[in-house]
Parts: C-alpha cells; sequence; structure tokens
C-alpha cells in the first residue's frame, strides 16, 4: 500500500496540474508505488502566503493520520464528516486561494498520498483490480480528495457552525452532488437542505439526487436570494479567524473547532425553504418511491 511521503518539508506549497501528472502512475493509482517525494518538491512554488502559520505542513500532515487511525475499523467514507471541518479550520483559507486546484494536487501527492489511497482505492467492477480514479489526486473541486472537503466546509458550515458540515459528509450522496450545484453558494439554500437530512425527510441517495436536482432545477424560475435572503455578508470575521492562526493552537480532536465569527444564515430565510424544499420533494420522482412507482407503471 502506498506509504507516507518519505521526505516531508517544513511548509505546503502548490503543485502545477502538469508537474502532478507525471507522478500519477498506474502504480500510484493502484495504491503499490510511493511517490518520490524529493522530486515533487523539486517541482513545486511556495505559497504566497508562505511566511504565515497557516502555511505549515505538519499540522495537515498530523489531522490524516489522525483521521486514518481513528476510523482504521470503519469504512474510509466515515473519516469525510471529521476531517472536513477540521481540514477547514486549519489551512484558514479564503475561497480565492483554495480555487488554486495547485495547492490541493500538492496536499495530495506532496503531503498525503496514502491517505487518498486509503480513502479512494476501489475496485469499478466485479473481479476488477482495486483503482483510485486519478482526479481524487488532481481534478475538481468537487472530486478531489481534499478540495471536496473543504469545499464542503465552506458551503455548509452556518457561520462558525460545523455542525451541519458533519451531517452532509455523512451523506456521500449528499457530499458527491450538492457540490456540483451553484445554488449551494445560497446560504439558507444549503441549510435548508441540511434541516431535510436532519429531520429524515430525505433519507437514501435517490432522495437527495431527486432534491438537489428539484432544488436546482426550482432556482431557474425562483430567485432564492429573493424569497430567503441571506445576512449581508462581511469579510472582517474571516480576515480576523485568518490573522488569529498565528497564534491559534491545533483543531481540537473531539469536539468540532470554530469557524470565522460570521453571522449566520437567517432563521426565517431557512425555513422558508425547508417548507417549499419539501413540497418539491414530495412531488419529486424518487426512483422506488410508491409514488413514483404508480406513475411509472411500477417500472423501478
Amino acid at each position: 500500500m502506498t506509504d507516507k511521503p518519505n521526505h516531508l518539508p517544513e511548509r505546503l506549497a502548490l503543485l502545477a496540474d502538469l508537474n502532478a501528472a507525471q507522478y500519477l502512475t498506474d502504480g500510484l493509482l493502484a495504491g503499490k508505488e510511493d511517490v518520490p517525494a524529493i522530486a515533487v518538491n523539486k517541482t513545486t512554488e511556495p505559497l504566497p502566503y508562505d511566511g504565515e502559520s497557516r502555511a505549515e505542513l505538519e499540522p495537515v500532515r498530523a489531522l490524516v493520520e489522525d483521521a486514518m487511525y481513528q476510523f482504521r475499523e470503519d469504512r474510509p467514507t466515515a473519516a469525510d464528516g471529521w476531517l472536513a471541518p477540521r481540514l477547514h479550520a486549519t489551512l484558514r483559507l479564503t475561497r480565492r486561494e483554495a480555487a488554486d486546484r495547485r495547492l490541493w494536487n500538492y496536499l495530495a501527492l506532496g503531503v498525503a498520498p496514502d491517505y487518498v489511497v486509503w480513502r479512494h482505492l476501489v475496485a469499478k467492477s466485479e473481479g476488477a483490480p482495486p483503482k483510485v480514479a486519478l482526479r481524487r489526486f488532481r481534478g475538481p473541486g468537487e472530486v478531489q480528495t481534499f478540495a471536496r472537503l473543504w469545499w464542503a466546509a465552506e458551503l455548509f458550515r452556518d457561520g462558525p457552525d460545523y455542525g451541519p458540515v458533519v451531517t452532509v459528509c455523512a451523506n456521500q450522496d449528499m457530499l458527491n452532488t450538492a457540490l456540483r450545484v451553484d445554488v449551494m453558494d445560497h446560504r439558507p439554500t444549503a441549510q435548508a437542505t441540511v434541516r431535510l437530512l436532519e429531520r429524515g425527510t430525505v433519507r437514501t441517495g435517490r432522495d437527495v439526487n431527486a432534491l438537489v436536482a428539484a432544488i436546482n432545477a426550482s432556482a431557474a424560475t425562483l430567485m432564492y436570494d429573493v424569497v430567503a435572503p441571506d445576512a449581508e455578508r462581511d469579510g472582517r470575521p474571516l480576515r480576523e479567524w485568518i490573522e488569529a492562526a498565528e497564534s491559534a493552537p491545533a483543531v481540537p480532536r473531539r469536539d468540532l473547532p470554530v469557524g470565522p465569527y460570521e453571522e449566520k444564515a437567517p432563521e426565517r430565510s431557512v425555513d422558508v425553504l425547508v417548507d417549499h424544499f419539501a413540497e418539491l420533494f414530495a412531488e419529486a420522482p424518487v426512483r422506488g418511491r410508491p409514488d413514483a412507482d404508480e406513475e411509472t407503471g411500477g417500472e423501478v
């Protein structure tokens, strides 16, 4: 199995797509080879904030090691809800910084390739050898191993509260589907979706897919930010939170960390959308649901 890099520098770095591609060998994707760590680090670029404490590599490495140890007896998917908020609170990035794929390339290849293999090594079909999809190392934000967790935490945290993130990450269909639609950038929409998960209105993967599809389709005709306005966003809490990284202790392992002290999504707006989304879901075609079977003549 792919092992921890044998060379870990003190600082995180940026690794361009083109440079990352040369290390994504069939052996690595099969979990049978290690990453040539020294060679990887020779092709990196420094972070723009390299002199800040949030650029330190060790806290991120410690997190992934703790995740693999804590969930060693569980399915690897169980680690997502634990790691997502803690990775977000450790890196303390702006969205602009998080949009740089080079950072996530480096985390996957220079910091924790063993975690990527541990988390995503699967067989695509019965009898096929297990393999990690290339885009788990180098891919878009909704798919790449660490980027998807960071964006899940960013989109679904409710101000400083990471509780909703844990709920979302506990449902792989939600995590995989919701990150692909832009409408989840509207905080009341994101929080209303979480409420439906928490209440058990939405349970299965088919439920989730039907709900997200209905929400996204409805957004084409109903402006959610008008019927359910968000609080005006103030960039100061995020800036202060990032600056506080210089003196912040390591994120807690048992309790959830605390995010930026931004105002939460307005409760009234969330309530309006909970009711609206529940109605959308009640009418949405969900394969396998009794009413859906009747509409399709019982075909499933």
